[in-house]
């Protein structure tokens, strides 16, 4: 028997289906430039609903139309509740994803490749370890 869904998980996927074609531009870009980083789109964090992440680097994309000039306050405090849960939050508006696409793809790379953990070490070729003295 299927276990029944988180109600923010049904909002998730209610807004998911009804995105904005800012969000549909954004997300299409994000899939086919940003490789090797996945994102997972209108993803549950906390009480809040991120529009983009990329859980592997703790970084959160939200787009903001011109409704979010009049809630600032209300984003102050969702950034807050995703800093609390490991979290970076940055922040476009929906004209600087239309005009500017580029641009916000560079730094969203610049951002990701910040706090990419480096590489492990390779180890050390058999038959060429260091000898010890």
């Amino acid at each position: 028997m299927a276990h029944p869904l988180k109600p923010k998980t049904l909002v998730a996927r209610r807004l998911r289906q009804n995105g904005t074609d800012v969000e549909q531009l954004l997300w299409r870009a994000l899939r086919e430039s940003l490789a090797p980083w996945k994102f997972r789109r209108q993803h549950p964090i906390g009480r809040s609903i991120a529009d983009f992440a990329c859980p592997a680097t703790k970084l959160v994309i939200e787009l903001d139309g011109g409704q979010h000039a009049e809630r600032m306050d209300a984003d102050s405090e969702r950034t807050l509740d995703l800093a609390a849960h490991g979290y970076r939050v940055i922040r476009f508006w929906n004209n600087e994803i239309l005009e500017n696409l580029e641009g916000v793809l560079m730094t969203i790379r610049t951002v990701l490749e910040e706090r990419t953990p480096p590489l492990p070490a390779s180890p050390p070729h058999r038959g060429r370890e260091e000898k010890k003295s």
